[in-house]
């Protein structure tokens, strides 16, 4: 194949050189003999326009000729001192002429890089380099061989809907070449290699379509295509290129969706709440999850109590739209039908599309239920053992046991017969306290499994005219000093905490020759002035006896007393100051707090007296004076010697010890005897005890504890000697006789064989 291509590709350059070359000759003899032809009548000129070379030949020697440099005045001066001489892109490096005017290449060309050169040729007289005819500018053209092979622009992928209608245009393709494209070699052509059952492509645009409407993404999916693209059209000669373009098949909601199987069977407990997902009837769809759009017809007899949707993956989820009952009806058979909507007949017409649903209903022990969700009931407050209302509850199974009821909340206001559900209230509610009650009745079978239910009860208090009226705060009611009589001084008005009071009506109890009153008939009262004169210089008080009577069933009533402070006003009864009534002594409430904060100063400080004076006590009974407790230093110097391994010293003697070990004081009391220490460390003894008082005296952090306890000895001054195992080596070969300890019983019979004289003698 490559020696044909090569063959092909010389000879049809060969052809081209030979034509460019007969156009070249036939236009220079016509120039020529135009020439010729004007000499005679016109200025001298140049002959010729433009030059021709081909791209990628190599370098010849002698170089290639492309063309002549022709002047009239050249011709005319053969034998001059007369050259030609080129100047503009490439001249001297690519391009060169010699002395006879022949154009010569020096160099092998590119078209693709430069397609075409501009230069300037001149004639020159060489002796004194001046022009001898206005130079011109001619262009020497690089002529296109089919040295590039196409080469397509990207990789390309497409995508046609399944079941296209014939000629659709899938994609398009393009391939480019470097050659020339107003040749042959830069024209290109396109041809399928595979696939030619399925799609047509343009030889020319590459635009490639549907050859029918019979592609199905079910059967394929995806194609690969394989493309040639050719230059040189109608050549055999031409350079190829190939690529594989990928072409999807998009999916359409062309397949009926179907039931996997004509029956499901399902068994639903009787207890289960609405909303519960009975189970999944699986749906078998061709197409692709965003192209399956089935919906779901339950019959009509059953669609209130059964729901069928489809759910993520277009499976049909049946659910429960009502509660089911066993003892009502314990199976359940009914229809259902599967529709979609497909873009055109499906070709699975066979499809299951209607299913038989069977379900089962399993008896369950069920909860007690109540009559009703809620309870409420209402009672007036002050009333006492009546009868709010009644709870029920059932068993609905077909065991139907007796139920019984309690109320586990301690603040429950009523009690509750466990039998009948009746409810009785066991205290006086009060609504101003509270006015509403809630709490929890339980029921309960009488069976194995004792179950349970629950149910909120309300109770609402209702209100009774039960509460006097109350002066509400008449803080706005004074007396200016220059109020005249008739002057409104105040607006009084009531409280009650009853929810429904009805209207206050207002009166004195006693009459008043200053003030009087006038009920204002909107649950106010007005006081009026009758006498002026008043002023805060005095000191008696101005205080009225107002009745409150509230408009309940029956009325309440209640008397207040108002005080009307005399005040010093400015304009518009604006007060300035206002007389201060005298308080006598103190309240009863602040003489209380001061008592008991005297009483508890006062047990705190006997406590502490009595503490005192218990210790104390204490210390005399032990015989000692107060000063010497914790006084002594308690040296245990030796082991096994009763009483003469312990030295007691007197910690006060030994405050005033000096350095040199020797104490200044008398000897402590008879009980505070001390027991001679070995001379040979009375030295080492008495610098010990300074330096271990000396660390409790200033250890700041150490217990207040002044007893020393030294154990320096094994009880070197006792008769029996020290039976530890340091000193025990000096025992052996003593003249002590440990016989005597036969005689101190049982208990040191085993000591009395280690040192007795039969264990001497068996060393």
């Amino acid at each position: 194949m490559m020696i044909h291509c090569s063959g092909t590709r010389a000879l049809r350059t060969f052809l081209w050189t030979v034509f460019l070359h007969l156009i070249f000759t036939t236009a220079e003899n016509v120039k020529e003999i135009s020439a010729s032809s004007v000499l005679q009548r016109q200025k001298r000129e140049w002959q010729w326009n433009m030059l021709i070379v081909y791209e990628e030949k190599p370098p010849q020697s002698p170089p290639e000729v492309i063309g002549k440099l022709k002047n009239t005045f050249f011709n005319e001066s053969k034998g001059m001192n007369v050259e030609f001489r080129l100047s503009g892109e490439g001249a001297g490096d690519i391009f060169t002429v010699n002395e006879f005017g022949d154009v010569l290449v020096l160099k092998k060309l590119d078209r693709e890089k430069i397609s075409s050169y501009k230069l300037t040729a001149q004639i020159i007289n060489t002796l004194n380099g001046k022009e001898l005819e206005e130079q011109s500018e001619f262009t020497i053209k690089v002529q296109d061989i089919n040295d590039h092979t196409p080469e397509f622009s990207e990789p390309y992928s497409g995508s046609v809907d399944e079941r296209a209608q014939t000629g659709t245009v899938v994609m398009r393709v393009r391939a480019t070449d470097k050659d020339d494209p107003s040749s042959p070699n830069g024209m290109v052509t396109y041809t399928l290699l595979n696939a030619t059952n399925v799609f047509n492509i343009n030889h020319r645009t590459g635009e490639i379509t549907t050859k029918n409407n019979n592609l199905d993404r079910e059967t394929q999916s995806e194609y690969k295509v394989l493309v040639q693209v050719w230059d040189t059209p109608g050549s055999a000669g031409g350079l190829s290129a190939s690529t594989v373009m990928t072409i999807n098949i998009n999916d359409l909601n062309d397949n009926q969706a179907e039931f996997s199987k004509p029956r499901y069977h399902f068994d639903v407990n009787e207890d289960e709440p609405v909303g519960f997902i009975i189970g999944t009837l699986a749906i078998r769809d061709r197409d692709e999850k965003q192209n399956k759009m089935p919906f779901f017809i339950v019959e009509s007899s059953y669609k209130d109590i059964f729901d069928l949707e489809h759910n993520d993956n277009y499976d049909g989820v049946l659910t429960l739209k009502k509660e089911l009952d066993y003892e009502t009806k314990a199976s359940f058979s009914f229809t259902v039908n599967l529709k979609e909507n497909v873009v055109q007949p499906a070709d699975n017409s066979n499809a299951w599309t209607t299913a038989q649903i069977h379900i089962n209903v399993k008896d369950m022990e069920e909860l007690p239920v109540f009559s009703q969700k809620e309870y409420n009931f209402t009672v007036h407050e002050g009333q006492k053992n009546i009868i709010v209302g009644s709870v029920s509850a059932r068993d609905t199974d077909k065991t139907n046991h007796r139920i019984r009821y309690s109320i586990k909340d301690p603040d429950s206001p009523v009690n509750i017969n466990s039998e009948t559900g009746q409810l009785t209230l066991k205290t006086e509610l009060d609504r101003e306290l509270q006015n509403v009650y809630m709490f929890q009745v339980t029921a309960e079978e009488e069976s194995s499994m004792k179950l349970k239910s629950y149910v909120m009860v309300k109770i609402n208090v209702l209100d009774i005219n039960d509460n006097e009226p109350k002066l509400a705060d008449s803080t706005n009611v004074y007396i200016c000093e220059n109020d005249k009589s008739g002057t409104v001084i105040g607006v009084i008005s009531a409280t009650d905490l009853d929810e429904n009071p009805g209207r206050f009506h207002f009166t004195l109890t006693g009459k008043s020759s200053n003030f009087s009153l006038h009920d204002n008939q909107n649950n106010t009262a007005s006081i009026i002035l009758t006498q002026g004169g008043f002023s805060t210089k005095s000191s008696a008080e101005n205080i009225l006896e107002v009745e409150i009577t509230d408009g309940g069933n029956p009325p309440m009533k209640s008397v207040s007393l108002l005080k009307l402070p005399v005040c010093v006003c400015g304009s518009e009864r604006q007060r300035e100051y206002c007389r201060a009534y005298s308080k006598s002594g103190v309240s009863m409430s602040a003489i209380i707090a001061i008592l008991l904060c005297i009483v508890t100063i006062l047990v705190i400080v006997i406590l502490f007296v009595l503490r005192k004076r218990y210790e104390k006590e204490s210390l005399v009974t032990l015989g000692k004076p107060s000063g010497e407790i914790h006084e002594q230093l308690v040296a245990y110097d030796e082991e096994g010697g009763g009483e003469m391994d312990t030295n007691i010293y007197d910690v006060s003697i030994l405050t005033s010890a000096r350095s040199d070990g020797r104490l200044g004081h008398d000897p402590p009391p008879a009980m505070y005897a001390v027991v001679k220490k070995p001379s040979a460390c009375k030295g080492d003894m008495a610098v010990m005890i300074e330096v271990k008082k000396d660390e409790a005296d200033h250890d700041r952090d150490g217990i207040p504890y002044d007893t020393l306890h030294i154990y320096g000895y094994e009880g070197s001054e006792s008769l029996a000697g020290s039976l530890s195992s340091l000193d025990s080596s000096s025992s052996f070969g003593s003249d002590l006789d440990y016989d005597f300890l036969n005689d101190w019983g049982p208990r040191f019979r085993t000591l009395a064989q280690i040192y007795g004289s039969e264990a001497n003698t068996s060393y």
